[in-house]
């Protein structure tokens, strides 16, 4: 899955590992990635986070997409920080599942917690018309 994404990959998001419902990425905070603070967007840490979630839950092979998720913001990352974004499966039920991402610096202080909602696809074959399968 990481390899079909240009999104993550174009900004510099490193897969470390994924197995299991787990999943670790990490990303060097970019002066592209500088808000009017002087500190990283948190669009980019949710980018970040949202990635090993992705990993994490698409790690046991079903398609499987978002369903939400929320982030709280702990402490700023600036210019030239290794963020590393930790995924953990909390469980799964179902089609759905609940995951729990850290970001940390490299000193190892939480930057932010994400939690994100999991819904593996239905397994069938696309529509003819090519739009994306019904979750």
């Amino acid at each position: 899955m990481f390899d079909a994404d240009p999104a993550s990959r174009g900004l510099g998001v490193e897969l470390v590992e994924a197995a299991d419902g787990a999943a670790v990425a990490r990303m060097r905070v970019t002066d592209t990635m500088i808000n009017g603070h002087a500190i990283a967007h948190g669009g980019f840490v949710f980018l970040l986070a949202d990635t090993a979630f992705a990993l994490a839950c698409n790690s046991w092979g079903p398609a499987t997409v978002a369903a939400g998720g929320e982030i709280t913001f702990v402490r700023p990352a600036r210019l030239g920080d290794l963020l590393t974004a930790t995924a953990t499966e909390r469980t799964r039920y179902g089609r759905s599942g609940i995951y729990d991402v850290t970001v940390t610096r490299e000193d190892g202080a939480v930057v932010a917690e994400f939690r994100g909602r999991s819904r593996t696809l239905v397994d069938r074959p696309a529509p003819a018309d090519a739009r994306a399968p019904e979750v």
